[in-house]
């Protein structure tokens, strides 16, 4: 009898494969990767049409090629004039509802700037300050106004800067308090138009806020604005703003707490010209408290020796005099995660500038050191003959005094209890290799100083480096030479601040008071210092541009 079970597994073989190819075709999978999506919605149709004139409709329905996500329509799309009642905003698939709830005004110009409001599902791109403009008479408004917001301290180009109108009218009334009826967004090179504006007169502002809600509310806002009104009567253009953070009236502490590792931290609202603290309760304990004031003097760090109390009542003294009062609980037996570490003062590359001497620098105030646990290697062989001297301004700061070799190889070493903090707390074991810069890297910089005829105004002439942090600042009154000796060979900016007051430093503007920032001006050339060498370059300091 012939065996058929070879026969129906062929036949079967043969199908199942049949079945494979054609899956295998009908899994087509869609092609992955491809260029990103940068593209916005687009309009493909607006009804009533856009810059309709006699318009007369509830709604307005706006088609677009894709489906959309509408975002804070209630804060980013503003119409003009304002309505009491808010329209109501609807999506529909990928169209767009506008339904009025309030009667629109007689022969009036109506715009609506939908802001940031509308962008795309799947790449969030951001349909950027459309506008749908109608009139309910036979005349549309069509002046404009235009020109550059910057930032004062930086001169840059400031992008996603809110520039907004408040006619003369409602600007006492609606500046600080209400969202602006007429406003656009700066592009990315910091430029402005507004259109469709009826003649009127205007305040003009700039806004780069914190909060996306386009109300000058709030201290960590900048703000620009033009010292005067400005009579729109037909097109302007050129209008330059310059935002700046305006120093607050009323000086208060807008953070107080303690750290996870026991220091007060107070945060103030503006910085301090001259600043002190006292400990009013309990009084014992101001005797024996350390305080440091950040450079900008808006920041306090206060350190308690005797952590045992239950809350602190500290005074905030400007010049000797109270400014404010604070008061921060903590329970008497809380305890805290105190470690303490150390930075030393060499760059990146562990390289320690050569003719100085080598800041160690605790996390905590510095009680006391044990000179036999610190070890001091040069090219693996012991050093005994450095010192080690405090800094009467820093108490956490050492500095290690040695007569350095260029091209030798440093370790410090600090053993176990090397360092002692006000708290008792002794320092781990750490070590820290470095070496001494060569001299060649260094470089001297001479600028000639040039002032404008306009003799009799003082100048702060900055020196930045290659990350914006201030090296130097020196006032100067008449054409000079000023000297940095030893910079390092990297890229550096000079920044010059014209000082109306011949305070020998900047001072912020204040909108309440009409009263313009004093002006800055970044020299446009960067400065390149070459290995050993001795540059001098020209600064020119122009005339300055007196403020729109």
């Amino acid at each position: 009898m012939l065996n058929k079970k070879p026969v129906f597994f062929n036949k079967n073989l043969f199908f199942l494969l049949i079945v494979l190819v054609l899956c295998g075709c009908a899994a087509q999978q869609k092609p992955q990767g491809g260029p990103r999506d940068l593209t916005p919605p687009k309009i493909l149709k607006a009804t009533p049409e856009d810059q309709t004139r006699n318009f007369k409709a509830k709604e307005i329905r706006i088609d677009f090629d894709e489906y959309f996500r509408l975002t804070n329509p209630y804060q980013e799309i503003s119409i003009s004039p304002a309505q009491e009642k808010q329209p109501e905003y609807k999506t529909d698939k990928k169209s767009l509802v506008i339904q009025f709830k309030d009667t629109l005004l007689k022969n009036t110009t109506y715009v609506i700037n939908f802001g940031k409001a509308i962008a795309d599902v799947n790449e969030s791109n951001v349909l950027k300050n459309y506008t749908y403009v109608f009139s309910t008479g036979s005349h549309i408004d069509s002046l404009s106004l235009s020109g550059n917001v910057v930032n004062s301290t930086t001169g840059l180009k400031e992008k996603d800067a809110t520039v907004f109108l408040f006619s003369l009218r409602q600007d006492s009334l609606l500046f600080g308090k209400k969202k602006p009826g007429i406003f656009t967004t700066t592009d990315t090179a910091g430029n402005f138009s507004l259109n469709n504006l009826r003649e009127d007169t205007y305040r003009i502002y700039a806004l780069k806020e914190s909060s996306p809600d386009k109300i000058f509310n709030n201290d960590n806002d900048l703000i620009a604005f033009t010292k005067k009104p400005i009579r729109v009567d037909k097109d302007s253009s050129n209008i330059l703003l310059k935002l700046f953070k305006q120093v607050p009236d009323n000086f208060r502490v807008a953070e107080k707490k303690f750290t996870l590792d026991g220091k007060l931290s107070l945060v103030f609202n503006r910085p301090v010209q001259k600043p002190a603290l006292k400990v009013l309760y309990p009084a014992a304990l101001d005797a024996q408290k350390i305080v440091e004031f950040t450079k900008t003097k808006d920041t306090a760090v206060v350190y308690m020796r005797n952590m045992a109390f239950d809350s602190l009542s500290i005074a905030i003294l400007d010049n000797n005099k109270p400014i404010d009062t604070v008061y921060q609980l903590k329970s008497k037996n809380e305890t805290f995660q105190r470690n303490l570490n150390f930075t030393f003062g060499v760059n990146r590359d562990n390289k320690l500038k050569p003719g100085t001497d080598l800041p160690i620098t605790g996390n905590f105030p510095l009680e006391s050191y044990d000179a036999a646990q610190i070890v001091l290697l040069e090219d693996s062989i012991p050093i005994t003959t450095f010192t080690l001297t405090k800094d009467t301004t820093n108490l956490r700061k050492y500095y290690l005094k040695y007569r350095w070799r260029v091209n030798a190889k440093y370790q410090i070493g600090l053993n176990e209890g090397a360092f002692t903090d006000i708290y008792g707390d002794k320092s781990k074991k750490f070590v820290k290799p470095f070496i001494v810069d060569k001299p060649e890297n260094y470089s001297q910089l001479t600028l000639k100083v040039n002032l404008p005829t306009d003799t009799g105004k003082s100048y702060v002439v900055e020196l930045l480096d290659d990350i914006k942090n201030v090296l130097r600042s020196d006032v100067v009154s008449k054409n000079t030479s000023l000297v940095y000796k030893n910079y390092a060979t990297i890229k550096y900016s000079i920044r010059v601040i014209y000082d109306a007051n011949h305070n020998g430093r900047w001072d912020s503007g204040n909108v309440k008071r009409r009263a313009q920032p004093e002006t800055i001006w970044v020299s446009p050339k960067d400065i390149v210092l070459r290995a050993n060498w001795e540059a001098e370059e020209p600064l020119d300091i122009p005339k300055e541009q007196s403020n729109p």
